[in-house]
């Protein structure tokens, strides 16, 4: 499955190649890669969990 994802590089990765995240979403799902290590495992959470993290990083949350 993970061939089959659209990834998507964070913007708050680091422009040398040190720190990029990666992220893909389908519909009830969200993958967090090391784009370091694309073939390497990567965390699987619930898209509603994702949407509460990233919530939870705004400013005043």
């Amino acid at each position: 499955m993970s061939d089959q994802l659209k990834w998507s590089k964070s913007s708050y990765s680091d422009s040398e190649g040190a720190a990029c995240v990666e992220v893909a979403a389908t519909p009830t799902t969200v993958h967090i890669r090391d784009s370091k290590t694309p073939a390497a495992p990567h965390l699987t959470v619930p898209a509603r969990t994702w949407t509460a993290f990233i919530s939870a990083l705004r400013p005043g949350a």
